[in-house]
């Protein structure tokens, strides 16, 4: 597990101590001139952008800008207008002035305020340079880069912007937000007459979600916490979650997404590594949390069930889930507050509004990482927002040659706590007005295919293993989908024969993506305007480079295969509390390495070809073979253990475990007992293989690519 420290989001851009933080620092120091250039020049050189290859003039200005792209130009991320607040009235000393706070922390090696706690330095690390491109007129060509030496991809070319449709911009211009609260405050005032979550019949409209999130932020401000506390959720897909999370995010906290399934042990980390002072959790998990929550920093605890924002309905669904279903066990925390209770509190209370920018964090989203370990992705305002408009802009290309719906129905059966329904429905999904119709247990797919009926859904996002289990029921192939225009795959890899039967069935396409928590999560896409599925990951999106690179950190050619490196406004401010493992992926130059290995076309298509490291993914869930080894060495009886990943029809992947014994009298039985009590079940070995010895290198390491 990793280190448990109380020290503040330390991360290489607010500590300077890093090379790309140093990198970042200078950039920003330089392009301080670039931040003046106005507004209107910045959306200007973006509109050039978005038509060069459809304008001769535009074009040659690209040809122009290539041939001179100097230090402003190395860099194809968004503007520095980006980080600008909503004034575009904003004077071009303020935004000089921005820039000077962003790059101060990166060097100064002083005690870090908020701004530098966040991924406000990551805009300045990762953006700062490519705000003379959009700020100086000079657009990003979108011509090939077949051409160039050797068939690398230079630093300045990205050859994807040849095959973005017109109506996606190569870069997302200024945000008109200054938080993702602002987004959603603004959604609910805009829309709010329209339904915005459904669940189980019930559906929250978008001023009923504006009020009751008014009051929990009141009820939590009313506990004392500080601006930047971290709240952690722990709720599978039901009204409470939106509620929630607008709340936390309009009172100035951080979100802290926790899997309702977690182990006592696994969410122990988590809540002392996040330092999270309060927790809202479903009634059905909060035995896990009684076992440990003495040993965590947690000071308030409430509790949600699942009637409780159901109306009448609500008490016959709480009777069913405790007395009938019994999905209930014993639980007790002595203090705690009632979800429903928290409410009226709030509601009597009354909020105050707090100021929140851009650099502030939002999400402490937490994932593996290169040592495999749990650790939290640090999303900031800023990051979150930048996907947002990213995705919505992609979503452009599904209304090419049909009408976009007014009110467009989301399936949202993926868990809002995994970055990838955060970001496409919860909040992409609010920006654009949409009804996320909630799946509380998506494994129950006769339950699942009864809901699907009672709606006419427009956009799918999903998994491989969700659409093949869809496919093989019998009810499923009875539905009417003639509404449906986006099936978004993602989380893991989609198989073309799970695709082509998808696409038959329902005639719409599924469009694969790729992402990490700690790129908010998208960074590449297919258009959803494609006739058939490509088997790639697809174009990067706006405001995002791709690049594949050796191990040595240079760019490889076309079609060689290499770990896929990405850049943009989207991808995270640092490790929480982990400036070590920060380091170890982030490049000099801003890249996130995402240790996934890859092949770019010349078209700019990304395609997966392998794992750089031995995660093994389950259903779209990462699973570390070292934090699983860890936690099976454990075993009195077991004398060595590893770990691998084999193939599953359903799954795609499930973890395999050879054992050597301590205990002849050691049993499969006793090892599956041990996995359930101390580790969440997609993370336990769904096979146990018994050995004499396993192979090991001549310095000892265990080798498992031998036990494939």
């Amino acid at each position: 597990m990793a280190k448990t420290t109380k020290e503040p989001f330390k991360g290489k851009a607010a500590t300077g101590k890093t090379a790309a933080a140093k990198s970042a620092a200078k950039s920003s120091a330089a392009k301080t001139n670039v931040t003046k250039t106005s507004t209107t020049k910045t959306a200007a050189a973006t509109k050039a952008t978005t038509k060069a290859a459809a304008s001769t003039s535009a074009g040659k200005t690209a040809t122009a800008a290539s041939k001179k792209p100097g230090p402003a130009a190395k860099s194809a991320g968004p503007s520095a207008a980006r980080t600008t607040p909503r004034s575009a009235g904003k004077t071009a000393a303020a935004r000089t002035s921005s820039a000077k706070k962003a790059a101060k922390p990166a060097g100064a090696g002083k005690k870090p305020g908020p701004a530098a706690k966040s991924a406000g330095t990551s805009a300045a690390r990762t953006t700062t340079k490519t705000a003379g491109k959009a700020a100086s007129g000079k657009p990003a060509t979108r011509k090939s880069a077949a051409g160039s030496a050797n068939g690398r991809v230079p630093m300045t070319a990205k050859p994807w912007l040849g095959h973005y449709p017109d109506s996606i911009p190569a870069e997302i211009g200024p945000f008109t937000h200054n938080s993702l609260a602002d987004l959603l405050v603004e959604a609910c005032h805009a829309y709010a007459d329209r339904p915005a979550f459904t669940s189980m019949g019930k559906s929250l409209r978008y001023s009923e979600l504006d009020t009751l999130s008014t009051r929990f932020a009141a009820y939590l401000q009313s506990l004392g916490l500080k601006k930047g506390a971290r709240v952690a959720l722990m709720m599978p897909n039901v009204l409470q979650y939106p509620v929630a999370m607008m709340a936390v995010l309009r009172a100035g906290y951080v979100v802290v997404n926790v899997n309702p399934l977690y182990t006592p042990r696994e969410l122990e980390h988590q809540l002392t590594d996040a330092g999270a002072e309060a927790i809202v959790i479903l009634e059905n998990f909060a035995h896990t949390l009684q076992a440990v929550a003495g040993k965590t920093p947690v000071k308030h605890v409430v509790v949600a069930s699942m009637g409780d924002l159901l109306g009448l309905k609500g008490f016959i669904v709480n009777f069913v889930v405790r007395r009938v279903k019994k999905l209930v066990p014993s639980w007790s925390l002595p203090g705690h507050v009632a979800f429903n209770d928290a409410l009226k509190t709030g509601a009597a209370r009354g909020f105050t509004a707090v100021e929140t920018g851009l650099s502030d964090n939002a999400f402490l989203q937490y994932t593996g990482g290169t040592t495999g370990v749990s650790k939290g992705a640090t999303l900031t305002h800023s990051n979150v927002l930048a996907n947002v408009v990213q995705n919505e802009f992609w979503f452009r290309s599904a209304y090419i040659d049909r009408p976009k719906p007014e009110a467009p129905t989301l399936i949202c059966a993926l868990p809002l706590y995994h970055i990838y329904a955060l970001t496409v429905n919860a909040l992409m999904g609010t920006k654009l007005g949409g009804n996320n119709v909630l799946i509380p247990n998506p494994r129950d797919i006769p339950a699942f295919v009864k809901e699907l009926g009672n709606h006419q859904f427009h956009i799918f996002p999903g998994l491989n293993t969700l659409f093949n289990a869809l496919l093989n029921n019998e009810d499923f192939q009875k539905l009417d989908f003639k509404s449906l225009m986006v099936t978004f795959g993602g989380g893991m890899a989609v198989q073309r024969v799970v695709a082509e039967r998808w696409q038959k069935l329902t005639g719409c396409v599924i469009s694969q993506g790729y992402g990490l928590s700690e790129t908010s999560p998208v960074a590449t896409v297919n258009r959803f305007d494609e006739k058939a599925f490509t088997g790639t990951i697809g174009l990067p999106i706006s405001s995002t480079e791709v690049t594949i690179r050796d191990d040595k950190g240079k760019d490889l050619p076309f079609g060689q295969v290499g770990e896929i490196c990405i850049r943009g406004p989207q991808v995270m401010a640092g490790y929480w509390n982990r400036p070590d493992e920060t380091a170890k992926v982030m490049t000099r130059d801003g890249y996130f390495k995402s240790g996934d290995m890859g092949t770019m076309a010349e078209t700019g298509q990304v395609t997966i070809v392998d794992r750089k490291k031995d995660m093994i993914v389950v259903s779209g869930f990462k699973v570390f073979p070292n934090e699983v080894e860890d936690v099976i060495a454990a075993h009195p009886g077991i004398l060595e253990a590893a770990i691998i990943g084999v193939e599953d029809e359903h799954s795609g992947e499930v973890p395999k475990l050879f054992v050597v014994k301590k205990d002849a009298a050691l049993t499969e039985a006793d090892i599956k007992q041990y996995c359930k009590e101390n580790l969440t079940g997609y993370k336990r070995p769904k096979y146990i293989e018994f050995r004499d010895e396993l192979p090991k290198s001549n310095v000892g390491k265990i080798l498992r690519k031998d036990l494939r």
